[in-house]
Formats: C-alpha cells, structure tokens, sequence
C-alpha cells in the first residue's frame, strides 16, 4: 500500500549534533529513535541572533542540554509546538524556564471528538497534557522575528491541535507530523480524526511550499507532489477496507490483517486505531454501519448490506 509514496528512509542527522539545512534553518535531532519516532524527533531553531525553536521535544535533558548549548550566543524569542505529543512538547517548559521565551501553539491538548461511554483513550500516555501555550493562534496568524516570518497554519488530524508553520522568507513548511518523508502519518481516534485529517491534506495541497521540515525523517522537496501521493495513499487505504467489507461483515483485527501485510508487529495496534478513524469517517458519511458508535471491538458491514 505505500508503493505510491516515495519515501525517503535515509537521514543524515547524529543525536544532538546541531546542522544547517537550509537558509534560516538548523536542525537538532533528539536520541528517541522508535517505530514511532524513526530516527528521533527533530527539533528546529530558525532564524540568527534572536531566534525561534520550533518543537523543543521529549522531557530528554541530554537533548534539552543541546538545545540550550546550540542557542547559547543567541536570543531565544519564540518556542512554538506543532502539536503536544510527548516526543514533541515537553520540553517546551524546560527551554522556556531557561531562556524567559514565551510558548506558542494551537491550544492545549485534547481529543479530536468527546470520548464514548466507557471508551478508554489509549493515547493517554502518548499526550503532553500538561502543555498550555502562553499564547494560542489562530490559523492564518503571523508570527516574526529578526529575519524570518511564520505563517501560522492549521492542519488537525493527526491531532486536536496540529499546526504547521509556513517560512514565508524560504517558501518551507515545518509540517510536523501531519506529513513525513520517512512514513505516513497515525491518525488514531480519540487524539485523531480521519475527516480532519483529509481535509488537512487538501488545504495543504493546495498551497505553494516546495519543502516540508517534518518531525521526524529529512525535509521533504517537491511537497506539493508529496502531499497528493499522502492522499491517494489514504484513498486507497479507504478502498481496502470497503472491498474487504464487501466479502461480507467484519471487525478490525481482520482488516488489519487483510490490509497492512507484513507490517511490524509493534505497530499493529496503531494500524487497528488508523482503520478505526476510516471507519469513523466512513460511518458519518453513512457509507458503513456498525452497532453504536463506532469502536475498535466493533463490528463493520457496508451500509444498506
């Protein structure tokens, strides 16, 4: 299923090893490498003398230390969040304690939709909820410094609060997690929404930026190209099911099964929760049916079957 994406698995970036990447831009790669997290979340520090950093990253004092060594001669103005998973936010309080910066984001974290009755969230742990931006912003808004101008830009999906940053100076992206070179996103219900998701990729779409900076993995050139391969990606992802549903009712362990060949084990439960959020999208839009509110013990039929 991802033939049709040309992902990059390579990456260049040593843990902790600050570099230049692209005009206004340096990035710093956090040692949290995982299935999740690929090589470790990338924080960014744009701009020289007065500058911003954009997700600081885990509660990790070796990486919050490099930060910190890699601004010393610098100004520190602006600590701005994609979104708060804990990979890419908790270190936000430990910069900000340390440089006076004020901290910037969407809002704080929350859930895409109110959880079911007795619906138990299994991204709890994964959700930096202690977060709360000093100031919030609204899509659209400008945020500047000495030298550079961030395009705040709304991009929910992957979370509540997702938010990519347009570098107006280098037409760049950072696109967080809601597009990555190294793989597709997780969209998993409650945190996630597949609507919102989708949505966010055509507004992206849509727009100029050639390069994305992502969370995790190398930037993205020829983005645009990119963001419409993410989409007929998750098309056919939403095709899969409903010809899988079309052999007749099921649940999800047997989508995943049908669907996600040879995927890594440790990344199975995350595959059950991203088909999930298709079937919360595919039952709102009245093309599935289940009992009740959709759920990842349900069980799926296509409507009118």
């Amino acid at each position: 299923m991802n033939d049709d994406i040309p992902f990059d698995k390579s990456f260049d970036l040593e843990p902790g090893v600050l570099k230049d990447i692209a005009p206004k831009v340096r990035a710093l790669c956090a040692g949290n490498a995982g299935p999740f997290t690929f090589k470790g979340t990338v924080s960014y520090i744009v701009g020289r003398g007065n500058v911003a950093i954009i997700d600081p990253g885990p509660d990790d004092p070796v990486h919050i230390g490099a930060l910190l060594k890699a601004v010393r001669d610098e100004t520190v103005t602006h600590i701005i969040l994609t979104h708060t998973h804990r990979d890419h936010s908790p270190a936000a309080a430990a910069i900000r304690a340390a440089t006076g910066a004020k901290t910037y984001g969407e809002g704080p974290h929350r859930a895409s939709r109110p959880l079911h009755i007795g619906e138990i969230n299994p991204l709890d742990a994964a959700g930096d909820t202690d977060f709360h931006p000093d100031h919030k912003l609204a899509d659209g808004e400008i945020i500047e410094g000495e030298g550079w101008t961030l395009e705040a830009v709304t991009t929910p999906g992957h979370c509540a609060n997702h938010m990519a940053y347009a570098l107006k100076e280098t037409n760049a992206l950072f696109s967080g997690d809601h597009v990555m070179g190294w793989s597709t996103s997780i969209v998993a219900p409650p945190d996630g929404a597949m609507s919102d998701y989708m949505a966010s990729l055509y507004k992206l779409a849509k727009r100029s930026e050639e390069v994305y900076f992502p969370g995790h993995g190398n930037m993205i050139r020829e983005a645009p190209r990119f963001v419409q391969s993410y989409i007929r990606h998750r098309l056919g992802r939403e095709e899969s099911i409903l010809h899988r549903l079309g052999k007749g009712a099921t649940d999800i362990p047997t989508l995943v099964r049908a669907i996600y060949i040879g995927i890594d084990p440790r990344l199975i439960g995350a595959a059950g929760l991203s088909v999930l959020a298709h079937l919360e999208d595919l039952v709102a839009r009245g093309v599935v049916q289940t009992e009740g509110v959709p759920s990842i013990a349900g069980v799926y039929r296509l409507a009118g079957v």
